[in-house]
């Protein structure tokens, strides 16, 4: 039952997603990816008022944690976990590891679209 629960609110978060991204692109024309962009802000917006808010104020059980967290947010933006792993790392203290982090991330991050870029861009090739 959990993991249909996470897979529902994944879905709504995809749709969150796609509709964001894509009323923003439209609101906003051009090249830049302001859809993206706008994705990425208010999935890390939301991931940091709901983790401080659980942290704080509003007991929450696990289960509700996967679901928002892991289902909807997870599926709404990746990003959103990226930074908040990012932030957590900073303020345990341990800052060079959150920086090896982040600079790994975007590195390696970087270097798998490019790698996959340039195979995809064979598969039927002669």
């Amino acid at each position: 039952m959990k993991f249909l629960a996470v897979a529902l609110a994944g879905a709504l978060g995809a749709l969150a997603r796609v509709g964001l991204a894509s009323w923003t692109q439209t609101l906003i024309r051009g090249a830049f990816p302001s859809g993206t962009l706008a994705v990425n802000v208010v999935g890390c917006f939301a991931m940091g008022l709901v983790a401080a808010a659980f942290e704080d104020r509003i007991p929450a059980s696990s289960e509700l944690r996967l679901v928002l967290f892991g289902g909807f947010l997870g599926a709404f933006t990746t990003f959103s976990a990226f930074s908040y792993e990012s932030l957590e790392l900073w303020q345990a203290g341990w800052h060079v590891r959150a920086a090896s982090y982040i600079l790994a991330s975007l590195l390696l991050s970087l270097l798998a679209v490019s790698l996959g870029w340039t195979l995809g861009g064979r598969i039927g090739a002669n």
